[in-house]
């Protein structure tokens, strides 16, 4: 973080205007131009700014400070407007950058932020200045004091608490990460309605009910990537939701999601002419089965799915099925040398061990996918080129030449190929 002359330097208009006018520039270049006052101080954030243009776009626009290791902690814009709540007044437990207090300020007529660093907190006020937030309050505290003080009301109050450990180390359970909010929660029930967690994505959805009962779970992912658990605790019946931003989501019961049968054996692999991987949202939150039944024909645990005709309305990515093979002795002579990018679902292998076992190699153009399916296990060709994604994304199937690997029949391969 900066030092306050750092942070008086990058506040004063000679330096500003260095920034607005150098932000397309390399900041390799801005840092060796003798002509730039304070080169290094600028260059740093051209660089941070740039690399905030499509994860921070208000903060780009708006040419806010943007400090490293904020920046790399912070969400993005996408994420923190996915938040469905709203009211007159909120409590944020933990500002950082302030991007998720940005995204509650055009839900809620006040924001009170807090901030535990004095220097993180200088620089959420003058950020939230240059982003017209007027509705926002930083106040220069712990969570836990400030808490412990508050004689105000709020209608939510949000928590990202910090998941790093004191040696730098990545903390998963609530009750490591900083502040506690599992500890916390009978105060903070006192002072707000209603409760919004932010978790890791590695946090278990299940533990969610396990520590707080009747509550919402989202798992939310964008651009394929799992990027955050949302915990909403407002008395609501359990529910968990997989949110794909962009795409779509799918919401079930909890009592549902546990129901809900998987799939049977597949029953004659040459019927199968799709394969649906399913977002990493969907399997995060365990609910493959739910969204792809009555959708796709057969389903792995909670990997892929097959179906005889393209599925409609789900969350994943879909492509042409090249060959299916059970694989077996005839099929591990038939992958000897092929070189192919490797998607393992619901496998009991990792990658380096289908590779060392198939005696093949991640790379190439071939793609394969390696799942269970029942009892048994299956290794899928995909098309050479992505074919087809899901119904939202709109995209056309193409033509693509046969698979090679010689007398394909012989290894067990069931062949598709267009009609």
């Amino acid at each position: 973080m900066f030092s306050a002359e750092e942070f008086a330097i990058l506040c004063s208009d000679e330096v500003t205007a260095a920034i607005r006018n150098n932000i397309d520039r390399k900041p390799t270049d801005i840092a060796l131009d003798r002509r730039i006052t304070h080169a290094s101080i600028v260059a740093t954030q051209v660089k941070n700014l740039q690399k905030a243009r499509t994860k921070l776009p208000s903060y780009f626009a708006a040419q806010a400070i943007v400090p490293t290791l904020a920046y790399e902690q912070s969400s993005s814009e996408e994420c923190a407007a996915r938040k469905h709540l709203s009211g007159e007044s909120v409590l944020d437990l933990t500002c950082g950058l302030g991007v998720d207090a940005l995204a509650l300020s055009k839900r809620f007529k006040r924001v009170v932020t807090i901030e535990r660093n004095e220097m993180v907190a200088a620089v959420a006020r003058e950020n939230f200045r240059r982003l017209g937030a007027e509705n926002i309050e930083v106040v220069c505290s712990s969570a836990e004091e400030y808490i412990a003080n508050c004689a105000e009301h709020f209608d939510w109050c949000f928590s990202d608490p910090d998941r790093r450990g004191a040696k730098g180390e990545k903390l998963v359970r609530l009750e490591d990460c900083s502040p506690n909010v599992v500890a916390l929660m009978p105060t903070l029930k006192r002072i707000a309605d209603n409760v919004c967690i932010k978790c890791s994505p590695l946090f278990d959805v299940d533990e969610a009910f396990r520590l707080f009962g009747n509550c919402e779970v989202e798992c939310v992912s964008l651009g394929g990537e799992a990027k955050e658990v949302n915990i909403y605790i407002n008395g609501s019946t359990p529910q968990i939701t997989a949110v794909a931003i962009g795409i779509g989501e799918v919401t079930c019961r909890v009592e549902e999601r546990n129901s809900t049968m998987w799939s049977a054996q597949p029953g004659d692999l040459a019927n199968y002419r799709y394969i649906t991987l399913p977002d990493a949202a969907l399997q995060h939150a365990r609910m493959v089965a739910v969204a792809f039944a009555g959708k796709c024909d057969v389903w792995s645990n909670n990997g892929i799915a097959l179906s005889t005709e393209k599925p409609k309305g789900v969350l994943g990515r879909t492509f042409e099925v090249e060959a299916i093979y059970e694989i077996d002795s005839a099929f591990k002579r038939m992958m000897r040398g092929r070189r192919a990018k490797i998607y393992r679902r619901d496998f009991p292998m990792a990658n380096a061990e289908i590779c060392k076992r198939f005696r093949c190699s991640e790379g190439g153009s071939e793609r394969w996918c390696f799942t269970r399916i029942g009892t048994k296990h299956l290794a899928i060709q995909l098309k050479t080129e992505p074919t087809l994604r899901s119904e939202s994304r709109g995209q056309t199937c193409l033509h693509y030449a046969e698979p090679r690997g010689g007398k394909a029949c012989e290894a067990g391969l069931k062949l598709k190929t267009e009609n």
